[in-house]
C-alpha cells in the first residue's frame, strides 16, 4: 500500500515536471503540434469498417487477371525533361541553402523562432519538401547539395561498398537525426554544427566508397527522400538528369523496387519513430514512467520516498525515452514479420519469410507519408508561414532586408476539430491505399483472384492494428505547449 501511494505521489510530482521541465517536455525539435484529445472508439470503428469495405472491393476490380498484364511501372507518358538550366539553379540554391542555415546557426541569435535556420530546415525542408517530393518525384537526388559537394572532391571511391551494409549507414543517420529531432534542444547551434558533422561525413563517405553508391545507400536523406518519391505520379529516368515520365501515382510500389533488409527496418523506422513522437509526450506514456515503471521497477532501486526518487528518475527519463525509440523500429519489425509469416503459411509459399517481407515493404509507405503527414502538418501552418518574415532577418539581428520581416506576426492557432477530423482521414486513406498496393503486389506474386486475395488476409488486420493504433495515439491528452 505504501508503494502504490508512493507511486501516485511520484507521478504527479514527475508529470508535472515532465510537461513543465523544457528539458524533458520538448515534444519536438521545434514547433508545437497541436491534436484534439477526443474518445476515438467511434472513429475506430468507422475506419476499421472502411478497411474491410476497401478490402473487398480492392478484392474484386483490382485483382480481375487483366491487371496482372498491367505494365508494373505505370508510365503513361513520353519522356520529358527538366531544362539544364533550371536544374543548376536550383543546385545553387540547394548548396546555398545548406549554408545559410550553417551560418545562420553560428552567428545568428539563439532564440530558435528567430533564427532563420530552424523553421527553414525543420519545417520548409524536413517537411515541406517532403510532401512535395510525394507530388513531384526524386527532385532530391538531382538538386542535392551533398551531390554538389562531392563533386568537388578529387578523388573518391578508394573502396568497394561491403554489400552486407546494405543501408545500415543511413539507417545510423536517420537514428541520429531522430535524436536531435526528439531530443536535440532545439538550438539553432546545435542545427548548425549537426549540419557540418553531416557534411563532412557525408563527404567522407563519398570519398571513401564513391558517390554513386554512398549517396544512394549512405546518405539518409536522399535514401528517405526517395522513399517517398516512390509514391508520386512522376519517374524520373536516373540521378543525375532532368529525364522523367508521368505515370500512375503509386504504381512504383508494385515492382522494380530492390529492398534489402536494411532499407525495410528503414521504412519501418519511419512509421515508428512518427508514432513514438506522437506517443512519447502524452499523458499516458508519462505517467506509464513515472507510476508503473517506478512501482514495478525502479521503487526497490530508488526507494519508496518520490521526493527522493525523483531526482534519479529525472536524470533516468531521457534514456527511457531514447531507449524506446531506437527499440521501436524492431518492435514494429517484429509485428510486421507476424503478419508475413502468418501470410506464408496461409499459402503454403515457398518464398522465404524475408524475401515476402521485403516484397510486401512497399505497401507501407502511403501508411508512412500520412503518419508524417496527420502528425506534422499544423507545424506548416502555424510556424511555416514566419519563413517569408525570417528571410529578410534570418540572423534575428533586426533587419529587413526584403520588407517582409514584420509579416504574419499574428501567432496562428489551427481549429482542434478541422485538425483532428483531417488527420482521421489522412490515416484512413493511407491505409485504403496500402491495401490497394499489398494486393497488387500480392497478384505479382500468387498470380491468380483468389490466392491474391487470400493471402492479403493477415496484411488486413496489419492495416486494421496500424490505423487503430494511430487512431489511439492521436486520440491521447498531449500538453499544447512548450
Amino acid at each position: 500500500m505504501t508503494t502504490a501511494r508512493s507511486a501516485s505521489a511520484l507521478r504527479t510530482i514527475g508529470l508535472s515536471g515532465a510537461l513543465l521541465s523544457p528539458s524533458l517536455a520538448t515534444a519536438h525539435s521545434f514547433g508545437v503540434i497541436y491534436t484534439l484529445p477526443v474518445p476515438f472508439w467511434l472513429y475506430a470503428w468507422s475506419a476499421v469498417a472502411a478497411l474491410v469495405l476497401s478490402f473487398v472491393i480492392v478484392g474484386v476490380f483490382a485483382t480481375q487477371p487483366e491487371a496482372a498484364t498491367t505494365p508494373a511501372s505505370g508510365v503513361q507518358s513520353r519522356p520529358r525533361e527538366l531544362p539544364s538550366a533550371l536544374l543548376k539553379l536550383l543546385r545553387v540554391g540547394s548548396l546555398a541553402s545548406l549554408l545559410l542555415c550553417i551560418v545562420c546557426g553560428l552567428a545568428g541569435t539563439a532564440n530558435p523562432y528567430g533564427n532563420f535556420n530552424m523553421t527553414f530546415f525543420w519545417i520548409v525542408f524536413v517537411l515541406g519538401f517532403a510532401y512535395l517530393t510525394a507530388l513531384v518525384g526524386d527532385v532530391y537526388a538531382r538538386i542535392s547539395p551533398f551531390a554538389t559537394l562531392a563533386r568537388l572532391l578529387p578523388a573518391k571511391g578508394w573502396l568497394p561498398y561491403p554489400k552486407a551494409l546494405g543501408y545500415a549507414p543511413a539507417l545510423v543517420f536517420y537514428a541520429a537525426f531522430l535524436w536531435l529531432e526528439l531530443f536535440g534542444g532545439g538550438s539553432p547551434r546545435t542545427l548548425a554544427w549537426a549540419l557540418l558533422v553531416y557534411t563532412g561525413c557525408t563527404l567522407l563517405g563519398v570519398w571513401l566508397f564513391g558517390a554513386h553508391t554512398w549517396l544512394r545507400q549512405g546518405e539518409f536523406f536522399a535514401v528517405w527522400l526517395g522513399l517517398i518519391a516512390r509514391l508520386a505520379p512522376v519517374a524520373f529516368e536516373d540521378d543525375r538528369s532532368g529525364r522523367f515520365r508521368f505515370c500512375i501515382p503509386l504504381s512504383r510500389l508494385r515492382s522494380g523496387f530492390a529492398m534489402h533488409w536494411t532499407l525495410l527496418l528503414f521504412v519501418l523506422f519511419m512509421l515508428s519513430s512518427t508514432a513514438f513522437d506522437g506517443l512519447h509526450d502524452t499523458k499516458v506514456w508519462v505517467e506509464l514512467y513515472w507510476g508503473t515503471i517506478y512501482r514495478e521497477v525502479l521503487s526497490s532501486w530508488y526507494g519508496s520516498n518520490p521526493f527522493v526518487a525523483f531526482s534519479p528518475m529525472r536524470a533516468l527519463y531521457p534514456y527511457w525515452q531514447m531507449g524506446w525509440l531506437l527499440l521501436s523500429p524492431w518492435l514494429y519489425l517484429a509485428v510486421y514479420l507476424a503478419a508475413i509469416l502468418l501470410l506464408r503459411r496461409l499459402m503454403g509459399a515457398r518464398q522465404g519469410l524475408m524475401s515476402l517481407a521485403i516484397a510486401f515493404a512497399p505497401s507501407l509507405l502511403p501508411i508512412v507519408l500520412v503518419y508524417h503527414l496527420s502528425h506534422y502538418f499544423t507545424l506548416i501552418e502555424t510556424q511555416g508561414i514566419r519563413i517569408i518574415a525570417l528571410a529578410s532577418d534570418p540572423l534575428g539581428r533586426g533587419w529587413d532586408l526584403f520588407g517582409t520581416a514584420d509579416w504574419f506576426r499574428r501567432v496562428f492557432v489551427p481549429d482542434s476539430a478541422i485538425v483532428w477530423h483531417v488527420q482521421v482521414a489522412l490515416i484512413l486513406i493511407g491505409h485504403i491505399a496500402s491495401v490497394y498496393v499489398a494486393h497488387l503486389i500480392a497478384l505479382d506474386l500468387f498470380r491468380t483472384r483468389r490466392a491474391a486475395t487470400l493471402s492479403q488476409l493477415p496484411m488486413l488486420l496489419l492495416m486494421v492494428a496500424f490505423t487503430v493504433a494511430g487512431l489511439w495515439i492521436l486520440s491521447q491528452p498531449i500538453r499544447v505547449g512548450p
